[in-house]
This record gives structure tokens, sequence and C-alpha cells, in this order.
């Protein structure tokens, strides 16, 4: 059987390590920054339309390395975009066997729309900060970025 759990004893809680603090307010800003979305798409699907608008015109293979997926996902993944008419598929033209996936204007307004909309999110967050902090974060970017690279 399972032994129960003991609370732990009351007093003065430690605080949490520096990598535990960032990892859950990371974690939580970036959950509320993709609320902000445009439409109802999947966040699978957003990242797949928004690897097209930044690398442009991918093979479905491509695309599921790149998102770290299967074929299969990606193949449906896809599919739900089309059927959206946020990307379309075009020969590949080094390759008769291939296709290429690529936004449409529709998906690239469909991305730039949703950059917006969370930028504004956040540019509302920010004003209603003290310039030493926004200069604080600005820092704190610049580093996270330097993680975020090795």
């Amino acid at each position: 059987m399972f032994e129960p759990v003991t609370p732990p004893a009351p007093g003065p809680r430690r605080p949490e390590p520096l990598a535990s603090r960032l990892r859950t307010t990371l974690l939580r800003t970036s959950r509320r920054l993709r609320d902000q979305r445009v439409g109802d798409l999947s966040d699978s699907q957003m990242a797949v339309l928004g690897q097209l608008v930044g690398h442009g015109p991918m093979t479905p293979g491509d695309l599921a390395e790149r998102e770290r997926v299967r074929p299969p996902s990606m193949t449906r993944i896809v599919q739900h975009l089309l059927e959206a008419g946020l990307v379309e598929r075009n020969a590949h033209p080094g390759d008769g066997r291939q296709v290429l996936v690529d936004a449409t204007p529709q998906g690239r307004e469909h991305i730039l729309a949703t950059r917006r909309r969370r930028d504004e999110w956040l540019q509302r967050r920010l004003a209603a900060l003290t310039r030493e902090e926004r200069a604080t974060l600005s820092a704190a970017e610049e580093i996270l970025r330097r993680i975020y690279s090795q």
C-alpha cells in the first residue's frame, strides 16, 4: 500500500531556486501569450503556420522534423490548414515525388494578426511598469536569449 504523505513542518518556506522560479514564470507567461492567438487553431497548427511564414515553403517531412512530430501527425495538421485556406500545396520544383507546403496570403495575415495581438497584450502589461523595471526586463531578455541559444 501507499504510505501517507506527511505535510511539511510549519515554519518559514525556503525560497525556490532561481531555475524553478524562472521555469514557472516563463511557462505561465508563454501560456498567457499563446492564449492571445487569433482564431481557433491549435498550438501545433499555429506552430506549423508560423514555420511556413518565417521560413518559406517546406515539404511535409521537413515540417514534421522541425516540429518534432511524426509524419502522420503532420499530414493531419497540414490537411486542417489546407481546409482552412491557410496553406497551399505546390509541386516540388526539384523532385516530382514531393510537394511543398506554403502559407497563403490568408495564412500570413493570420500569423501577423496573432503576433500583433500578442505584442499588444504584452505592451499593455509593460506600460504599467516603471522605466527602471522595463530596463531590467530588457537586460533580462538579452540574458534569456543567450541561455536559449546555448
